[in-house]
């Protein structure tokens, strides 16, 4: 496995500050970061700019593959779906000049609604992915929808979605913990879906009823025995179907938020190597 395209993701990081988090991944062995946009923008309120970021983490010789911040609206008001669209917009121009090129976003935050209600749900969150691919294709942006993170529950929905926007630069986020706590079935990984997955995330689950199962605070480390999820043969599954972007690994967990950032990013990358050696 190229060491290129195994990221993390800091949002797994105690924050200290951007030196000291682009060091820490550095050092533990990552090339690549995906950035939770508030933590950047709390560097910029300092008085940081985003070329001053970029350098930061590029002189570290690490780069950022991309960042995300807030879910996409496509069932609000024309005023709130504007007013989304501007956001996302602002996101990818910032995500652009920090040199990545993947926008992660979850969706709309109210409850899927009934048909009687709004019949055309998948039709009017295409409509709303579309808009944002439009403006932020000569960014050179791509926008991954991870499905779990607002109303959009399955990873057949969101490809659906990705399908019916239209827009190349749609497509959808894959976390193992995701689709661990939804009605999504290993057979719907398909050459098919594959096609629309454009980033990864990586995490184990433990072997408990999803209902009863935090899909943030719950998560094990790759190579934890005590793992749900065989992600040799998960993910080698997707190489064989083609996919051939990131793979970043995401935990919220407090053991790893109290340690150093060096030491926790250390222990994540090679938790990480318990499966991606394994893989060519």
């Amino acid at each position: 496995m190229n060491i290129q395209r195994l990221g993390l993701n800091t949002v797994s990081l105690k924050f200290t500050n951007l030196e000291e988090v682009a060091a820490a991944c550095a050092a533990a062995g990552f090339r690549t970061i995906e950035c939770p946009l508030d933590q950047i923008r709390g560097e910029l309120k300092k008085g940081m700019t985003p070329a001053q970021a970029r350098a930061i983490i590029n002189g570290h010789k690490v780069t950022v593959s991309g960042g995300f911040n807030q879910n996409l609206i496509g069932l609000g008001t024309p005023a709130e779906i504007t007013a989304s669209l501007e956001q996302h917009v602002q996101n990818a121009e910032l995500i652009s000049q920090l040199g990545g090129t993947m926008m992660v976003v979850g969706t709309d935050y109210i409850n899927w609604p009934g048909q009687k209600e709004v019949p055309d749900v998948i039709e009017r969150m295409a409509a709303a992915a579309r808009a944002v691919a439009d403006r932020i294709r000569p960014l050179g942006i791509t926008m991954a929808i991870e499905f779990n993170w607002g109303m959009v529950k399955t990873l057949l929905a969101t490809v659906e979605i990705a399908k019916r926007s239209g827009a190349s630069n749609v497509g959808v986020l894959f976390d193992p913990a995701h689709f661990h706590s939804t009605p999504s079935k290993t057979e719907h990984i398909t050459a098919e879906t594959m096609a629309y997955i454009k980033h990864v995330h990586v995490d184990n689950m433990p072997m408990s009823p999803a209902e009863t199962t935090d899909c943030n605070t719950a998560r094990l480390l790759p190579g934890d025995p005590a793992g749900c999820y065989d992600l040799v043969g998960l993910f080698g599954k997707f190489e064989q179907l083609g996919y051939c972007g990131n793979y970043a690994i995401e935990m919220f967990n407090d053991e790893l938020w109290a340690m150093t950032p060096a030491a926790a990013a250390k222990r994540m990358y090679d938790a990480m190597q318990t499966v991606f050696s394994k893989l060519p």
